[in-house]
């Protein structure tokens, strides 16, 4: 849909295809009309002026496939251009059908642009795909954070994720190295979170009593004589939970950058480990679609497993 400033989109009709199905009507149409302030959408929801196979529908109607929408003229500005997004190389795939899409995401990359990065996985395999209709982020990971990422190819199938890891039926484990001997093989963590903005407008998280609750579960994998291997499993998907969580009982992330500690990091990184050291490395849930059980698993980057590697040889594994 393209204007320029001051012109209006004459009345255009949508017929809804199996992606954009089970989707609220303000949320569709505020995404295919990019540039019309979101007061004005829902004004025209609210006067009526947007039908739904010729009648008037509630802002939370849930659109069906073959619904025929009528939008009626929107007046936009000349839409910002950016510069598309790089192909760059393919992103590795893990699993892929119809209705949905598994990478393992490299760390360094943003899963989506904003916040002064111009694009992000979600963008880059919009470039890479373009015959697909829909690809949308189905959860997010840090930018440092590496491993498995579901993105869906299908309105229902995002839906259907959302509601699945809002009531914790995504099981997701990760893996990451603290410094330290952790003592417990199975511990449970549960501390309310509180996300807030620094004064330099940054998202930091924060324990709280006021906060949501957040729920980890913490396996030790191996131990050295300073760092221990831990898989942390995530009950609750809070932002930055891992890493608040374990930095709250004492053992920050490796080249943790927010939370860690800066010293550390510093002499880690002489010592071959120049990022944090979080990987998502399992995930098992039911298809979205089909109720098939899918479980992935993608092995440490391969800098991780080199650091892993000289732990053995330099160190020696610890007793016990």
């Amino acid at each position: 849909m393209t204007t320029t400033e001051g012109k209006a989109i004459a009345v255009r009709h949508e017929r809804i295809d199996e992606a954009a199905a089970g989707q609220r009507i303000d949320n569709f149409l505020l995404r295919v009309a990019k540039g019309v302030p979101k007061s004005h959408v829902y004004r025209i929801l609210r006067s009526g002026e947007v039908r739904v196979n010729g009648g008037r529908v509630q802002q939370t109607y849930r659109l069906q496939a073959g619904d025929e929408v009528r939008i009626p003229p929107l007046r936009t500005a000349e839409p910002t251009r950016s510069a598309p997004a790089p192909l760059g190389k393919p992103l590795p795939v893990v699993y892929e059908d119809d209705a949905i899409l598994v990478i393992d995401k490299p760390s360094g990359k943003a899963v989506h642009g904003g916040s002064g990065v111009s694009y992000g996985v979600i963008e880059q395999l919009r470039a890479q795909r373009p015959e697909l209709r829909m690809l949308e982020l189905a959860h997010r990971l840090d930018r440092e954070t590496s491993g498995l990422l579901i993105v869906a190819k299908k309105r229902s199938a995002l839906t259907a994720l959302h509601d699945m890891m809002r009531e914790g039926r995504v099981e997701k484990r990760y893996l990451t190295l603290v410094p330290g001997r952790w003592a417990n093989p199975l511990q449970h963590v549960k501390v309310a979170l509180h996300k807030y903005l620094t004064p330099e407008g940054e998202r930091r998280v924060r324990v709280s009593d006021e906060g949501k609750p957040a729920h980890s579960v913490v396996r030790l994998v191996k131990r050295w004589a300073d760092y221990s291997l831990l898989e942390v499993e995530l009950k609750t998907g809070r932002t930055h939970q891992i890493r608040v969580h374990l930095a709250h009982l004492g053992f920050p992330l490796c080249g943790d950058d927010k939370y860690g500690d800066f010293a550390l990091n510093k002499r880690l990184e002489g010592e071959g480990l120049k990022r944090m050291f979080l990987h998502a490395a399992k995930l098992s849930f039911d298809h979205p679609l089909t109720g098939e059980r899918l479980s992935f698993e993608a092995p440490l980057p391969e800098e991780l497993q080199r650091f892993v590697d000289g732990l053995d040889s330099r160190r020696g594994r610890a007793n016990g």
